[in-house]
C-alpha cells in the first residue's frame, strides 16, 4: 500500500462512496491518514431524564412510548419519537434519516446518547446515538473518534476505511529532527497518527494531538521563514512620494481619520518613500477603517505612475471595494478595474488588456488576480485584505506579478502582540486599535435559549423599522454524533414563527460560489430581511443597514471569531445589537461570553481569550478557530506555537539544514500550510 494509492483500492469503497469522500478532500490513502477526527466521545453511565442538563452531553435509558413519526418537507425529512423513564420524558429527533422510523419498537428500552436542547418548550435530543443495553456496556470507558462527514457518509464508514490502513500508518517515516523530538518531549509521527485514529486512552491521545499540533505550527513557521528569507532583497524598486493630492484627498474625506489611522498612513508613507521595500501588516479591529488606509496607499501609487492591486477574499467584498474606489478616486482621474472568477470571458479579457497596457492604475479582485495569463504594466504595490484567508503561495503568486512590489496585508483578526510577532515575523506591524468617532458602540447581551422568543419579537421590530438581521448557526446540517442549530431546519422553523411578510434566506459554505454571492448581493440590496447563515459571512460582507446579529450556540465559537461575527453589524448610522445565545447552562461558558458582553475591543478580547483558554481543550469539540489550521489554535495552544518558534530559532543557531526534512511527509504538510 502506498500513500498515493486511491482510496478506491480499499474494501467497501466503490465509485459512489469515493465520490462522497472526495467532498471531504479525500482521494488518496495519504488524504485519509490526514483526515483527523473532529473530536472524541466517551460513554458514561446513563442518567435519568430528570438529570439531563441543557448543553451537557449525557446518556439516558428510555422506553419508547409509541411508534416514531415521519414528516417530509421539500428540503428534509424529520423522524420524531418520545422516550420515557420514571422521572420524565424526552423528545427524540433525527434529520434526513427516514430509516430511523423503523429502527425502534414501541415499548422497548434503549440507551440514547447526545446533548440535550430545548425545542418548543420540550427537552429534546437531536440525532442521539442509540444502543441496546449490551452494546452500550461494551462502549463504556472507550474513546470513539468522530470524523468530518458529509451527507450520505456516516462515521462508521470512515472508521472502517481508516481501520484498513493501519499497516500503512505504522510505516510512516519520521521527518522531525531527533533533537526537536527530545527537547519538546514529542512522540514519533507514526505513533501520533495511530493514536489519533485509534485512541487507546486519554493520556496517549493527548500526546498524539500535542505532536500533530506542534507539527502544524512548525511547518507553517518554516514556510514563513522561507518567505522571510526570500524577501531579504530589501531594495525599494518603487519609491512612492506622497504628493499634495494625497493630503488634499485626506482633508476632503467626510470624516477625520483616527489617530490610529494617521499613524498607519505615516508608517506606510515612510516605507514607500524609504530605501527598503515595504512588507507591512495593518492589524485593525473590526470597523477600524483599514480600507481607507489601503486606498490612500494605492492612490499614492497611482499618482506616481505605477499600478496597485488589492486582493479580497470574496467576490462580494471585492465588488464593494471596487465601487468605493471608483466613487472616491474615479473623479480624481484614477482608473480602477475589477477581476472576478464569475465575470464573462470578454469582460475579463478587456480588464487584462488594460492592465497590461497600463491604462488601468488599480485593480481589485479575488484569487482571479493570480491567474498565469494576467500581466501588469508596472505593479508597485500588492494589498491583500483579510490576509489569513489566502494561502502563502497565493500571496506569493500575486507578488511575483511585479518586479519587486511593496507588500501591504490587512487583517481584522486581533491577535495578542506576542503571538502576532511569531505568526507575522516577516512583516512590520501597524496596530489600529481605535474606532471612528461616528460609530455607535454595539449593545450586547448574553442570554439562554429561553430568551429566543423575545429576540424574535425584537428582530421583527427592527425589520419593521427597515433594518436587517443576521442569525448565525454553527452547522450546515446534522451529522452523526453532532448537535447544534441546523441552518436549513432553523430557517424552516423561523419562517413559521415570524411575520409572513418578513423575507428570510439561508446561506452556508456548501453552496456553490455563485449561489453564495447572489444571496449576499440580495441581502446587501435589501431583498432579504433576515439571513440565517454559518460563519461564511464572517468576512466579505458589508451591509450598514444590518443592525442585529444573533449567534446561536455562541459557546461553540472562539471569542475572537465571535467578535469578527459581531463586526458584521454596527457599520452604519443606526444603533446595532448583538445577542449571544447560549446552548448550555454551564457557568464557565457564560462567564467567558460575558467578556464579549462587556467589551467591543477586539484586542482586549483576544488577550482575554488567550488567558482563559489556557493549555487548550484536547478532548472536547474543537471550537471554530480564528486561523485555518486543522487542529492547532493559536490561543488554546499558544505554548506550542511559542515552542515551535523557539525550535526553529535553535535549529538556525545549530546551522541545521532544513532541506533535509523536505520529505514526503513534510511536503504533505506544506500543501496544508500553503492554504493558511
Amino acid at each position: 500500500m502506498k500513500g498515493t494509492d486511491s482510496i478506491s483500492t480499499l474494501k467497501g469503497i466503490g465509485p459512489k462512496t469515493a465520490a462522497l469522500f472526495a467532498k471531504l478532500g479525500v482521494f488518496t490513502i495519504d488524504d485519509l491518514v490526514n483526515l483527523y477526527p473532529r473530536y472524541y466521545v466517551t460513554y458514561e453511565p446513563p442518567v435519568e431524564a430528570a438529570q439531563l442538563r441543557i448543553g451537557e452531553r449525557a446518556s439516558v435509558r428510555l422506553m419508547l412510548s409509541g411508534p416514531c413519526s415521519l414528516q417530509r418537507t421539500k428540503k428534509l425529512t424529520l423522524v420524531t419519537g418520545t422516550g420515557r423513564d420514571p422521572s420524565g420524558s424526552v423528545r427524540l429527533v433525527w434529520y434526513n434519516m427516514p430509516y430511523m422510523k423503523n429502527h425502534f419498537h414501541s415499548g422497548n428500552t434503549y440507551i440514547f446518547c447526545g446533548t440535550p436542547v430545548m425545542r418548543q418548550g420540550r427537552l429534546t435530543l437531536e440525532h442521539p446515538e442509540v444502543f441496546t443495553e449490551a452494546a452500550y456496556l461494551s462502549q463504556m470507558e472507550t474513546l470513539k473518534p468522530v470524523y468530518p462527514l458529509t451527507a450520505g457518509l456516516n462515521n462508521n464508514a470512515v472508521k472502517k476505511a481508516v481501520e484498513q490502513i493501519i499497516p500503512y500508518i505504522e510505516t510512516l517515516s519520521e521527518y522531525m529532527p531527533d533533537i526537536v523530538l527530545k527537547r519538546e518531549n514529542l512522540c514519533s509521527y507514526a505513533t501520533a497518527m495511530k493514536e489519533i485514529h485509534f485512541p487507546q486512552n486519554k493520556d496517549r491521545t493527548i500526546e498524539a494531538k500535542k505532536r500533530l499540533i506542534f507539527d502544524e505550527f512548525f511547518t507553517f513557521l518554516v514556510l514563513m521563514d522561507q518567505l522571510k528569507a526570500s524577501r531579504k532583497t530589501g531594495k525599494n524598486e518603487y519609491v512612492i512620494q506622497f504628493s499634495k493630492e494625497i493630503h488634499e484627498f485626506i482633508k476632503e474625506l467626510p470624516y477625520e481619520l483616527t489617530n490610529a489611522q494617521k499613524n498607519a498612513v505615516r508608517q506606510i508613507k515612510e516605507d514607500l518613500e524609504g530605501k527598503d521595500k515595504m512588507n507591512r501588516l495593518v492589524q485593525g479591529d473590526v470597523g477600524s477603517g483599514k480600507t481607507i488606509v489601503a486606498m490612500i496607499a494605492l492612490y499614492a501609487v497611482a499618482l506616481n505612475g505605477y499600478q496597485g492591486a488589492l486582493m479580497a477574499p470574496t467576490e462580494v467584498l471585492a465588488r464593494q471595494h471596487y465601487e468605493d474606489f471608483t466613487a472616491m478616486l474615479g473623479a480624481r482621474g484614477v482608473k480602477t478595474g475589477l477581476l472576478l472568477g464569475s465575470q464573462k470571458k470578454k469582460e475579463k479579457e478587456e480588464v487584462m488588456k488594460k492592465l497590461e497596457s497600463g491604462e488601468i492604475s488599480l485593480v481589485i479582485g479575488t484569487h482571479a488576480l493570480i491567474q498565469d495569463k494576467i500581466r501588469f504594466h508596472d505593479l508597485a504595490l500588492v494589498v491583500t485584505d483579510e490576509q489569513h484567508r489566502f494561502g502563502v503561495n497565493q500571496r506569493k503568486a500575486l507578488q511575483e506579478k511585479g518586479k519587486s512590489p511593496h507588500i501591504l496585508v490587512m487583517s481584522a483578526t486581533p491577535i495578542p502582540r506576542t503571538l502576532a510577532i511569531i505568526m507575522y515575523g516577516d512583516l512590520d506591524i501597524s496596530i489600529m486599535d481605535e474606532m471612528p468617532k461616528n460609530r455607535l458602540p454595539i449593545k450586547n447581551c448574553v442570554v439562554g435559549s429561553g430568551y429566543r422568543p423575545t429576540a424574535y419579537r425584537f428582530m421583527e421590530q427592527q425589520v419593521a423599522e427597515g433594518r436587517q438581521v443576521y442569525i448565525i448557526c454553527p452547522m450546515v446540517e446534522e451529522s452523526e454524533g453532532m448537535e447544534g442549530e441546523n441552518v436549513i431546519e432553523y430557517t424552516r422553523q423561523l419562517e413559521e414563527k415570524m411575520n409572513p411578510s418578513i423575507r428570510i434566506a439561508y446561506l452556508h459554505g456548501k453552496m456553490k460560489a455563485d449561489q453564495k454571492d447572489q444571496i449576499m448581493k440580495d441581502f446587501e440590496e435589501k431583498q432579504i430581511d433576515i439571513l440565517v447563515s454559518t460563519t461564511v459571512i464572517e468576512v466579505g460582507i458589508n451591509v450598514p443597514n444590518a443592525t442585529v446579529m444573533m449567534i446561536e450556540n455562541a459557546e461553540r465559537f472562539g471569542l475572537a471569531q465571535l467578535h469578527q461575527l459581531r463586526g458584521r453589524v454596527g457599520r452604519g448610522k443606526y444603533q446595532s445589537y448583538c445577542i449571544f445565545m447560549m446552548g448550555t447552562e454551564k457557568q464557565e461558558a457564560k462567564d467567558r461570553l460575558e467578556i464579549l458582553g462587556k467589551s467591543n475591543d477586539g484586542f482586549f478580547i483576544a488577550n482575554e481569550d488567550l488567558r482563559l483558554r489556557g493549555p487548550g481543550d484536547f478532548f472536547g469539540v474543537r471550537q471554530s478557530g480564528e486561523m485555518d489550521f486543522v487542529m492547532a489554535d493559536i490561543y488554546s495552544h499558544a505554548d506550542l506555537l511559542k515552542a515551535a518558534s523557539r525550535e526553529i530559532e535553535l535549529l538556525h543557531q545549530e546551522r541545521f539544514d532544513f532541506s533535509s526534512i523536505q520529505t514526503k511527509s513534510m511536503e504533505k504538510k506544506q500543501d496544508f500550510a500553503s492554504q493558511i
